[in-house]
């Protein structure tokens, strides 16, 4: 068991495992900064090489940027992750996502635009079903406009908030000075239907 009352520390290129250093650099590059959980991801990194190879693959699905962010705030809404839901409103913002879309995102509730609803309720459904999704699933999203390659691709998106959702809970990572003015607290909701 670690005695370090922090175990999971901010690495910069400069304390960060050599392996690590690559991947930090082209972060920073691609920011301008680097966000503390790459800093943290740095610690292992294998997990920090996947999550950024994982996220620029995502950017090369056949989903537009609003679309990505819709699964990427699903996911971090359903995971509770309170280090990435105000990283994606910001980074929503920036991709011209309607502020209404943005505010159903962030309190789990219904996106006014019925394709992006669309999505958020089937990404919502494999995650709340680990990954089954039934018939009917598939028809509705198909139904919306989107394609057997597009269920595979919420798939690698949700694979992306895996290791920064799980990472964000056991690291308790700080929340960066760009996205604290949307800070953000799960909101109490009732509980879903069985």
């Amino acid at each position: 068991m670690p005695s370090d009352p922090h175990p999971f520390p901010l690495h910069d290129e400069t304390t960060a495992p050599p392996a690590a250093a690559a991947a930090l650099a082209a972060t920073r590059k691609n920011f301008g900064m680097i966000p503390n959980l790459e800093r943290v991801m740095a610690s292992a990194p294998p997990l920090l090489e996947a999550y950024s190879r994982a996220w620029d693959l995502f950017d090369t699905t056949t989903l537009g940027e609003v679309e990505r962010q819709v699964v990427y705030l699903t996911a971090n809404f359903e995971n509770d992750c309170a280090y990435c839901v105000p990283w994606h409103t910001l980074l929503a913002m920036k991709a011209g996502m309607s502020p209404k879309a943005i505010e159903a995102l962030r309190s789990g509730s219904r996106i006014p635009d019925a394709k992006l609803e669309a999505l958020r309720t089937f990404t919502r459904t494999l995650i709340a079903n680990r990954g089954k999704a039934v018939a009917a699933d598939l028809e509705a999203f198909y139904a919306a406009g989107y394609s057997p390659t597009q269920v595979l691709e919420v798939i690698l998106g949700l694979a992306v908030k895996l290791m920064s959702n799980y990472t964000n809970s056991v690291a308790a990572t700080p929340l960066d000075p760009q996205p604290a003015p949307f800070r953000w607290k799960k909101p109490l909701i009732p509980p879903r239907d069985a």
